[in-house]
């Protein structure tokens, strides 16, 4: 079949590549000038199945009232004349029972460990480099209250197969040796051996190479103006050019931006946009710095080592399509950086990020053809929120499964609209 992909995030270049293997025609659309140039872009680099623990669970939404106005809040919820972010909310609430909590972290639990093997297994095919690491990642807690609240959530883990190990605070420092000059002591953690951390802009160019070269094109600096409709199937996508497209199938992998485009057709998806922070810092030969990949779930920010620079990622906040730097937000960055390493070392500037996440309220992504939806030809791959390099090859793999109608070895009901 001659397939379009909407997108060429780490999500849609995936999607690009297995679709291909399958012998599929493929064309990918993005408006940048090159891959990953915006939500893969210099994300928190962790493929962290450990991380499948949902925004939305009985604690949310407290710890939301309780950040809601402060400028630094890990959560900040900016209210806006906004009916999709409010019906989003709404549906954000209705995910918080301990039930629905639990369903979802097994469904996130489950891609991951399928996303995670098959990312293993295309980077030894293609040798793809992209500073990854295999040291697994430790959540690290400071508060005594939030690593007794880890430990049943990662004996839930164990259960659908996530080895989050607890661990005292003297194995935390073993396994990373640079907390231990913290300001704030280590109380605790969990460690998952398995997991890991690379930068997902490099693994995104390196695999669009790849799926070039193996015939994919790819068309950048070309934006999706509109979906167009003929009875209950996508007729075409039409282009801002005035080119319109019309593919057998097409793949809507925007990301944040998808539920644009099928707004006007009268569908509403729900994904909205978390915008999350990251700065970069660089470090100079010899520095004692961190290799283990680090999650501060407190703070709720990562850290990852990838090369001769330390990323710091993390945060979300709920402010619409706003992708502008947040002066308190990047400090709180930082200063949580200074807390926990004080005498860390870095040369040059420091770079700061910040892209739109596509959170679904129960953070379960979207994959799967919408012809229920009366929308025959259209496939989705969007909605992974802060999980899109963890999910990608994973989800990648479910769709081209789908698509080929085979059986994937994973129940692709949780992710269908």
């Amino acid at each position: 079949m001659r397939v379009t992909v909407l997108g060429a995030g780490v999500v849609g270049v995936t999607s690009a590549w297995y679709l291909a293997a399958e012998g599929h025609e493929v064309t990918v659309i993005d408006r940048q000038p090159l891959p990953a140039q915006e939500t893969s872009f210099a994300n928190g680099g962790q493929i962290s199945v450990s991380h499948a623990e949902p925004w939305a669970n009985p604690r949310a939404p407290l710890k939301a009232l309780q950040w809601l106005g402060k400028e630094d809040a890990p959560l900040l919820w900016r209210l806006r004349a906004d009916p999709a972010q409010w019906a989003w909310g709404l549906r954000f609430l209705r995910e918080c029972t301990a039930a629905r909590a639990r369903a979802n972290l097994g469904a996130i639990v489950r891609l991951g460990l399928a996303s995670r093997t098959a990312l293993q297994a295309l980077r030894r095919e293609l040798a793809l480099d992209y500073s990854h690491l295999e040291r697994g990642i430790l959540h690290f807690y400071t508060d005594p209250a939030e690593f007794e609240h880890a430990l049943p959530q990662a004996a839930l883990m164990r259960e659908f197969g996530c080895e989050r190990v607890p661990q005292t605070a003297a194995q935390c420092l073993a396994i990373e040796p640079a907390l231990a000059g913290s300001r704030v002591p280590v109380v605790g953690g969990t460690y998952t051996a398995s997991d890991e951390s690379g930068d997902a802009r490099r693994f995104t160019e390196a695999l669009a190479r790849q799926a070039a070269a193996r015939g994919v094109r790819f068309r950048h600096g070309e934006t999706v103006q509109a979906l167009l409709r003929e009875g209950g199937r996508l007729s075409g996508v039409r282009l801002v050019s005035g080119e319109t497209l019309a593919p057998d199938l097409t793949v809507l992998a925007l990301g944040s931006y998808s539920p644009l485009l099928l707004r006007p057709l009268g569908l509403r998806l729900p994904v909205y946009p978390a915008k999350g922070y990251s700065a970069t810092l660089s470090l100079p030969d010899g520095v004692l710095a961190p290799t283990v990949s680090l999650t501060d779930d407190g703070h709720k920010i990562v850290i990852s080592r990838l090369g001769q620079a330390l990323r710091v990622a993390g945060t979300a906040e709920f402010n619409g399509y706003d992708t502008s730097l947040n002066t308190p937000r990047c400090a709180a960055l930082l200063r949580r950086i200074g807390e926990i390493f004080p005498t860390l070392a870095t040369v040059g500037e420091v770079s700061y990020w910040a892209g739109l996440r596509p959170a679904t309220p129960g953070n379960v992504p979207l994959i799967g053809d919408m012809t229920n939806a009366g929308l025959a030809g259209l496939w989705l791959n969007t909605g992974h929120g802060t999980l899109g390099w963890t999910l990608a090859c994973g989800s990648a793999r479910l769709l081209a499964d789908l698509v080929a109608g085979r059986d994937p070895g994973l129940d692709a009901a949780p992710y269908r609209f």
